[in-house]
């Protein structure tokens, strides 16, 4: 298995950048935006090359953002000028999945987003509804049907309050998309969503792990912490800072035949993410995982 996560190295040289991830200690890393905006197909081929031969594998390239109809709150009518806007934005995950593809990142990733008229990943109950359901799946076919790739993979985001919501969700929509390159982006984090997963996260973690295992391409390394209020309310905090089971998490990717990139995301400094990292070390160490 191997760890990855941004590194604070300001520098246009993909040689430079791909060896201050190997100087971190690192197996895996985000794409680069140097990538992700170049102007010419030789520009990220020199990416590719400069990561492989550090042994850096580039574990995805995101591409968030909205794909979902936005519904105004009254009518529930698809709000103007949104449909421009949500067409515009599957245009741009379909570029990023080319690039992908070229880079030879592990995957494409994007979250299927929110009806909400307030924010493009906010809750709404159209979100988990069938018909919410079956548009994503159009959505998915239709961003892998035009770049066709073979060395990387089309994945969506496991969220709170939207498709895929469950490990069971989550094959379903495998099987009604119905295309080789599509696959899972894995963080158990965000299926922390109700007190009696918070309470037994292993479980959750393990069964996401034998009901999707094969199927995973990427992982997010994060945390979960309930706060004692009269409304239930999850928090994401750091890796250590919570209860999230690590070992499970850990050892569940480990056991998989692929070599997963587990990547940390949504902290602010490089001293911050170097806490967290040791603290992933830390437990991949007592449990005999190797990163």
């Amino acid at each position: 298995m191997r760890l990855g996560a941004p590194v604070f190295v300001k520098t246009a040289d993909a040689v430079e950048l791909a060896k201050a991830h190997r100087d971190l200690g690192y197996g895996a890393a985000y794409c680069p935006g140097m990538a992700i905006n170049a102007k010419s197909d030789v520009e990220i081929e020199a990416v590719r090359k400069a990561f492989e031969q550090e042994d850096i594998v580039i574990a995805e390239v995101g591409a968030w953002g909205n794909m979902s109809k936005r519904l105004d709150a009254k009518t529930r009518i698809e709000m103007s000028p949104i449909p421009e806007k949500r067409e515009a934005h599957i245009k741009l995950v379909i570029s990023r999945l080319a690039v992908a593809e070229k880079v030879g990142a592990r995957c494409c990733v994007n979250y299927a987003g929110s009806a909400s008229p307030d924010h493009p990943a906010g809750p709404h109950p159209h979100d988990l509804t069938r018909d919410a359901f079956d548009e994503l799946v159009g959505i998915v076919r239709r961003i892998i049907d035009a770049v066709k790739p073979t060395r990387t993979a089309f994945t969506i985001e496991m969220m709170q309050w939207m498709w895929p919501d469950s490990a069971e969700s989550y094959l379903d929509l495998i099987k009604a998309v119905d295309r080789r390159a599509f696959a899972v982006h894995f963080d158990p984090t965000n299926l922390i969503n109700c007190p009696s997963r918070y309470f037994d996260t292993g479980a959750v973690i393990r069964e996401c792990i034998a009901k999707l295992g094969p199927h995973i391409k990427s992982a997010h390394a994060k945390d979960c912490l309930m706060e004692p209020k009269a409304i239930v309310h999850i928090s994401e905090v750091m890796p250590g800072r919570g209860v999230l089971d690590y070992r499970a998490f850990l050892t569940g990717l480990a056991s998989l035949p692929q070599d997963v990139p587990l990547m940390v995301e949504h902290l602010k400094t490089p001293e911050e993410y170097a806490q967290a990292v040791a603290h992933i070390r830390g437990v991949a160490k007592e449990c005999g995982v190797s990163l």
